[in-house]
């Protein structure tokens, strides 16, 4: 039954033109993809002479050590017999509007002190050189990449350039100071001369200052005596002038003080007479004031009066509001007969009225008692105050004697402080001369002391002097020995300075630097790449993703032209179903497998480092794809191709066949082992370039894992549709 429904299966696709055209041009979608893309991204470095940039070169030049640098002119011309890019020299308006209407991918501009800053290294500010690098990135990406890594190189050798040309003016000056250590080394046998002729005039210099060393100790001695009688004349100065002193600070105080006295007897003068007229003004105030207590008594005594005539009619008012309100309480007692006979509305009215008529002669009862208490108060309180009013009455009229008394002897002591005033005036007098005596005496006891101190400082600075002097001509003598030393020193110093000097002038000739020198001090340092696992170029690199994006898409349109699920005939059994269906795929799997591995390692030229494991990985890359597609389509129908979108979107972004698995998004990096185009980029890669063959077998592996479980589950679904459609009738046969 199997073969038969196999046979049935091929029978049915090769009769039918609407089947097998499709199915043929299905075997080369993956060519289609994997080799058209490869093809076009092979090796794009190898036409960046196609890639056109345009350079500005406003670059005015300068002069250093007298010669003409044009850095920027032999830079733009290097750049353009590279041919790394089509290098295009144009103006700087030129270059703009090209780089906005797309015609250059990039623009490099070369400043105008792009020369003149290379002349500034041994400056106290060196300026760097520049230059401007200007991409249209969102005219393509990738060119601006590309141009930022030939800008690095432009870079390099810039600095390479300038580093060489300060190589060369850095080996002048050595050979200039080769010259110039010659010089030196004769000048040295000069100075050696000239150290023989100090030595012997530093040995007669000694012997001088042997002799001035032992003739100032006598000279010591005196000024040591001398300034012994200045110091005791100068102490007995400053004693006169101290007593002196003490005797004038007293004489001034005793001025002081009897001005102030004389100035506090004028003050107390002008102070009684101001009391005289104070008093006499008093004393009519207090005169006044009697007259006017005796107007203050009359009204107290008409307020007492006042006061107890409103009490008396307060108690009136007060009787009055107790007898209002006993006159309402009866009407209201008369009214409740004549109440009873009113309607509701009008009782209630009428007992608010008289309710309302009760409270108020109640509150004036009590405001009535509270007035007659008041006037009461204030009857009481009128009567100590005029009790109080006469009391003071008696002790005005007692201050007012007091006063006419004191008046009268005002006079008496204005007399004496007239006298106390006269006699200090002539006291201030006498003190006055007294202390400008006192004051000139101290000046000139003062002038005396400053002389002699002044002595006394001049003595002991000459002393100290000649001691000194003493002291430092011995030390002087010792010295010039010392000197005398140093100088047979500085001789044999001096021929050793002039040997070496000719040795370092010798040794400098030997400098001999060349173009190769310049270079070396320019870039001292190669790079030699020396990796494992050589790409040759982009092509081969991007191979095991395009490969495995190829198969997958071949894999999704062939379940378009081929029905994965409807039988060719009536199915007998699951399995025969489901190998019947499996028979057709593995046979197209199998032919888009060969052929796109042909094309890409024959076709294009790929290089591999295991051709028939790099056929046999895309075999099984090719089956697993076709399973995994095999699968949704035949379980979920249309809706299956959406979800092996879905899944191919998922793999393309977490595959790591472009960027390093690192560097995508962390939550996509979860799919990245759950889905089959990991594993097939990962033994595509082992196969062409890595040679891991562990590795490789690894990958593989999980692959088919991957294909086992995708055809066990499909089987599953078949055997259930089976089940479902045609168990019954083939019991009922």
């Amino acid at each position: 039954m199997k073969n038969s429904m196999t046979w049935a299966e091929w029978k049915l696709l090769l009769r039918s033109k609407k089947i097998i055209v499709p199915l043929i041009a299905i075997l080369f979608i993956p060519v289609l993809y994997a080799g058209m893309f490869l093809w076009a991204f092979w090796n794009p470095y190898a036409n960046m002479s196609d890639l056109p940039v345009a350079i500005v070169d406003l670059d005015n030049g300068a002069e250093m050590d007298g010669k003409q640098l044009a850095l920027g002119k032999e830079l733009t011309d290097k750049l353009i017999d590279s041919k790394q890019f089509d290098f295009k020299k144009v103006s700087k308006s030129d270059a703009e509007n090209g780089l906005e209407n797309e015609d250059y991918y990039v623009v490099i501009e070369i400043p105008e002190n792009f020369s003149e800053h290379a002349t500034t290294l041994l400056d106290d500010e060196p300026e760097k050189l520049t230059i401007v690098y200007k991409p249209n990135e969102g005219f393509n990406f990738l060119s601006a990449q590309i141009g930022e890594t030939a800008m690095d190189r432009i870079r390099a050798e810039v600095n390479e350039q300038v580093a060489s040309t300060y190589a060369e003016k850095l080996f002048d000056s050595i050979t200039e100071m080769g010259d110039g250590f010659g010089e030196a080394a004769d000048g040295a046998g000069e100075l050696h001369d000239g150290a023989a002729k100090l030595s012997s005039g530093a040995d007669e210099l000694k012997g001088y200052l042997e002799t001035l060393a032992s003739s100032t100790i006598t000279l010591a001695d005196g000024s040591q005596k001398l300034a012994q009688g200045a110091n005791d004349a100068a102490k007995g100065a400053n004693e006169l002038n101290k007593g002196l002193g003490t005797l004038s600070q007293g004489s001034k105080d005793l001025l002081a003080g009897a001005q102030k006295a004389s100035a506090g007897a004028g003050g107390l003068k002008d102070g009684i007479a101001g009391y005289t007229e104070g008093v006499g003004q008093l004393t009519a105030s207090y005169g006044q004031m009697g007259q006017k207590e005796q107007e203050f008594n009359a009204a107290v005594g008409t307020l007492k009066e006042k006061s107890g005539q409103l009490n008396g009619a307060a108690g009136q008012l007060s009787g009055a509001a107790g007898n209002l309100t006993a006159g309402i309480e009866g009407l209201s007692t008369q009214l409740a007969p004549v109440l009873a006979e009113l309607s509701e509305e009008q009782q209630t009215a009428i007992k608010e009225t008289l309710g309302q008529l009760k409270q108020g002669s109640a509150e004036l009862s009590g405001g009535m008692k509270e007035l007659s208490a008041g006037t009461a108060s204030m009857a009481a309180g009128t009567t100590d105050l005029n009790g109080a009013a006469g009391q003071l009455s008696g002790a005005h009229s007692q201050g007012l004697a007091g006063l006419e008394k004191l008046n009268g002897s005002s006079s008496q002591l204005l007399e004496g402080a007239n006298a106390l005033a006269s006699g200090n005036d002539t006291l201030v007098a006498g003190l006055k001369q007294f202390s400008e005596g006192v004051i000139a005496a101290q000046k000139g006891s003062s002038d005396l002391a400053t002389g002699l101190t002044s002595l006394t400082e001049g003595t002991g600075t000459l002393q100290t002097g000649t001691e000194t002097l003493a002291s430092k001509s011995q030390e002087l003598a010792k010295g010039s020995a010392t000197i005398a030393d140093g100088i047979v020193e500085l001789d044999e110093g001096t021929l050793t300075l002039q040997e070496k000097l000719a040795e370092a002038n010798g040794t400098a000739s030997e400098v001999n630097p060349t173009d190769k020198t310049y270079g070396m001090v320019g870039a001292p340092v190669d790079v030699e790449k020396d990796g494992i696992n050589q790409v040759p170029n982009y092509g081969t690199g991007f191979a095991p993703y395009f490969l495995s994006l190829g198969l997958f898409v071949g894999a999704l349109l062939l379940s378009i032209v081929f029905p994965l699920v409807e039988p060719a005939i009536k199915p007998t059994g699951a399995f025969g179903w489901f190998t019947s269906k499996v028979s057709v795929l593995a046979i197209v799997g199998l032919l888009q497998a060969l052929i796109a591995a042909g094309v890409v390692k024959f076709a294009l030229g790929m290089e591999t480092v295991n051709t028939p494991l790099f056929v046999l990985t895309a075999i099984i890359t090719s089956y697993t794809f076709i399973a995994l597609v095999q699968m949704c389509v035949s379980i979920l129908s249309d809706a299956g191709r959406f979800v092996a979108i879905l899944v191919l979107i998922l793999q393309l972004t977490t595959s790591a066949g472009t960027f390093p698995l690192e560097l995508i998004p962390a939550p996509l990096q979860i799919f990245n082992t759950l889905l089959p185009m990991t594993y097939s980029v990962q033994a595509f890669k082992a196969a062409i370039s890595t040679g891991n063959m562990s590795f490789l077998w690894m990958n593989n592996g999980i692959l088919i894992g991957f294909m086992v479980a995708f055809l066990a589950i499909t089987f599953g679904y078949f055997a259930l549709l089976y089940k479902k459609r045609y168990s019954k009738e083939t019991v009922e046969a």
